[in-house]
């Protein structure tokens, strides 16, 4: 086991997004980088909706037992464990008030600032070999679930609260003018590594 690369002032870092928006790469290649383990909120939650025989979309039909286990356990893992990296949509919104978390935003929108669906839905398509039509439903309609349910559960239904509000992260990365390593590149930069 490599050792895990040390970070001032950083202990553990989240990685949030929207769907398609490049999270889960960006975790994927810092975790290979810094030797830290990686937890990916998508996969716990494929899992999670396997074992409940519902489709990735039906996020109304699991249980919220669910969702406040499985952020309480991310905060505790943020809290009290060190050198991990966790990527999913309230990572960065449950690490609020815990020192030493890096927050990170991965944001696809164009230059007047409009969120570009097309292109999150282009890469669902190549990177899980899904139709455009899956892709759609998927992005489009599993997304306005999670914010339903995630303003329910965590924001006493506020009509505005969105998790990618930047005012919880620390550092934004654009991954619509910017490639997987260029990303990944600023990113580095920001965490301070090889300094």
């Amino acid at each position: 086991m490599k050792t895990p690369v040390e970070l001032p002032g950083i202990r553990n870092i989240t990685i949030s997004g929207r769907i398609g928006a490049g999270a889960t790469t960006l975790a994927k290649k810092l975790s290979e980088k810094l030797n830290w383990p990686l937890l990916e909120g998508g996969e716990i939650f494929a899992k999670i909706h396997k074992e409940l025989d519902i489709s990735q979309v039906d996020v109304l039909q699991r249980p919220d037992s669910f969702d406040l286990k499985f952020e309480a356990q991310i905060k505790k893992t943020l809290a009290k464990e060190k050198h991990q990296i966790i990527q999913s949509h309230l990572a960065g919104f449950d690490a609020q008030g815990i020192e030493g978390v890096f927050k990170i935003l991965i944001i696809c929108r164009d230059e007047e600032g409009d969120d570009k669906a097309d292109i999150r839905i282009d890469r669902l398509m190549n990177r899980d070999g899904i139709s455009l039509e899956q892709a759609k439903h998927e992005i489009l309609e599993r997304e306005k679930a999670n914010i339903e349910k995630f303003r329910k559960l965590y924001a006493k239904n506020d009509p505005n609260w969105v998790y990618w509000n930047k005012k919880y992260y620390d550092f934004i990365v654009n991954t619509y003018s910017h490639n997987q390593e260029e990303t990944l590149d600023l990113v580095l930069r920001g965490i301070g590594y090889g300094k």
